[in-house]
């Protein structure tokens, strides 16, 4: 049975960065995959205006979900000023209810960057609210709550570590050798970002550094590319493997 696959993470290219294989991989299985992102990026430049960025990087984010025949969808938020509150998270379970995932991808709780440990708490606490039908969303969405929580995963942090720069250790990978091109293909799309990633965060070349964080991954199993993951399964959150299943044969355990 095909499945709604989420993936909602911070900024535009996040989910490219981190596990676009795997979300190619699913597509490519015949599941539905809607890539989300709480912000449209309006604070990743320093050429264009908030407006005129967030413009650009909306219609990037379409083109890369494209290329997998997926959806993208952006939650309004603005850049560093993503808050847990709760008008915050009425809008990210209101969105939940919208889309209405079986499957929610989503930020590592621990990460260098304040818009994705706060997105990773909203959509991991909307998850808990999205079935409360007491829990009103209608001043953003009037879709009716869920019957069921989602299955819960957060994906790797950036580089896989922490905020204090320790090593964060998924619980399974997945292989993306055979996806490669696809995740890079979809991370090209975001254009706007090669000169500002470079000049803001230091990356000479996002194409590069994409390929060596899914090869550090991939070490942890034996395989040349890989993607990691947590599944989250605190009370009373779905505990089945679910995800996993769908990615059979390409999940991989950790080597120790």
């Amino acid at each position: 049975m095909t499945k709604r696959i989420l993936s909602l993470h911070a900024h535009p290219d996040d989910a490219e960065f981190l596990f676009g294989g795997t979300l190619a991989l699913l597509a490519s299985r015949g599941h539905t995959v809607i890539i989300a992102s709480m912000t449209s990026g309006d604070c990743g430049s320093d050429i264009y205006p908030p407006a005129e960025i967030s413009t650009i990087r909306r219609a990037e984010g379409a083109r890369a979900a494209a290329i997998i025949g997926a959806e993208y969808h952006s939650l309004g938020f603005l850049d560093l000023a993503i808050f847990v509150n709760d008008a915050s998270r009425r809008k990210v379970t209101a969105a939940l209810r919208r889309l209405r995932p079986d499957i929610v991808i989503t930020a590592s709780p621990s990460d260098y960057h304040c818009d994705h440990e706060a997105t990773s708490r909203l959509v991991t606490d909307a998850i808990f609210a999205c079935s409360a039908p007491n829990y009103l969303t209608s001043d953003f969405d009037a879709a009716p709550a869920l019957p069921a929580l989602p299955h819960l995963y957060y994906a790797d942090p950036a580089e896989g570590l922490d905020r204090e720069g320790k090593v964060v250790q998924p619980h399974f990978l997945v292989d993306v050798t055979a996806q490669i091109e696809t995740k890079k293909k979809m991370l090209a799309e975001h254009e706007s970002q090669r000169a500002w990633l470079q000049r803001q965060h230091g990356m000479d070349n996002f194409l590069e550094i994409l390929e060596e964080w899914c090869a550090a991954r991939g070490a942890l199993a034996g395989v040349p590319f890989a993607e990691g993951f947590r599944q989250y399964t605190g009370h009373p959150y779905p505990r089945t493997p679910l995800l996993q299943e769908l990615l059979e044969p390409e999940l991989l355990t950790v080597k120790l």
